[in-house]
């Protein structure tokens, strides 16, 4: 049976795209760029951009709420069934692993925040510690990032509902 699709629906709202693109442009920026003064500043500031995003999830529009789209245990399990059989479950947020990948991804930021911080304090001058831990975590946030855009463009595919676009419009057609 085709997918049919209705007009699409409000999904994400400015602030949830303008941290969203934001925060990829200072991820892609400090992951390939020069590790200067610049690449501190501005991974600062992508750790002060996922506080802000986690007080949106919190106050934000209904669809950036954590309690409309947060991964619990049972909405991953009937989640993952539903990929098996072959027909996700469609949602106007984020699917259960797609909310858990986001959630991951802000783990890291705040956490190579800081320990880039960590490197930078005398106690820790000559350790090298701080800065293997700063390397796996970026090494961590990089594979990350690669799943998260792999996920996006072939579950744009499968179900035929365009989440690249959804991120950049702020609209999302979902299946009926």
């Amino acid at each position: 049976m085709p997918t049919t699709s209705r007009a699409p629906a409000r999904t994400w709202d400015i602030w949830v795209r303008f941290t969203h693109w934001t925060i990829a442009g200072i991820v892609a920026w400090n992951l390939f760029g020069p590790t200067d003064e610049m690449h501190r500043l501005v991974g600062y500031g992508a750790a002060m951009l996922v506080f802000l995003r986690i007080v949106w999830g919190f106050v934000g529009s209904q669809p950036a709420r954590f309690a409309t789209w947060w991964p619990a245990r049972r909405h991953l399990a009937e989640y993952m069934r539903s990929l098996i059989a072959g027909k996700p479950i469609d949602h106007v947020s984020h699917n259960p692993l797609g909310a858990l990948m986001a959630l991951t991804l802000w783990l890291l930021i705040v956490a190579l925040a800081f320990s880039g911080w960590l490197m930078r304090l005398d106690a820790f001058w000559g350790e090298d510690w701080p800065h293997d831990i700063h390397t796996f975590l970026s090494i961590a946030l990089e594979a990350c990032v690669c799943v998260h855009i792999i996920a996006a463009v072939v579950m744009s595919c499968w179900t035929g509902i365009n989440l690249i676009g959804a991120m950049v419009t702020g609209r999302k057609r979902t299946k009926e």
